[in-house]
C-alpha cells in the first residue's frame, strides 16, 4: 500500500510515551497507519503521514496522543497542485497551520 506523505515535519501530532497503555486504539482507527505497537508501547511509524484527523487522540483512553485536528496541510497541498507550486501551509516560527 501506497503511503500517503504531506509537508515533511510540519505535522502536531505528538506521543507521550509515558502515559500510553499500549492498548492500541490509535492503530485501529487511523487511516493512515501512522503508528505500530513496540515494547508493549505504542510507536510513531510515520509521523509526516498523519493528516491530522485527530481519531487517535479522540479515541486515547489515557491521553498519551494529541494532534492540532483540521484539514493539516492538505489545504496547502491542494493550492500548490492548483497553482503549479510547492505545496506551502504557510508555517512560520510561531507554529504551523
Amino acid at each position: 500500500m501506497r503511503k500517503f506523505v504531506y509537508l515533511k515535519n510540519v505535522v502536531t501530532l505528538q506521543l507521550d510515551k509515558d502515559k500510553c497503555n499500549g492498548c492500541g486504539m490509535c492503530i485501529k482507527v487511523c487511516p493512515h497507519a501512522v503508528f505500530e505497537i513496540s515494547n508493549k508501547k505504542v510507536e510513531i511509524l510515520q509521523k509526516d503521514a498523519c493528516m491530522e484527523c485527530g481519531a487517535c487522540a479522540l479515541n486515547c483512553a489515557s491521553e498519551a496522543l494529541t494532534v492540532k485536528t483540521g484539514v493539516g496541510c492538505a489545504a496547502g497541498i491542494i493550492e500548490g497542485m492548483l497553482k503549479g507550486t510547492e505545496p506551502t501551509c504557510s508555517c512560520s516560527s510561531a507554529g504551523c497551520c
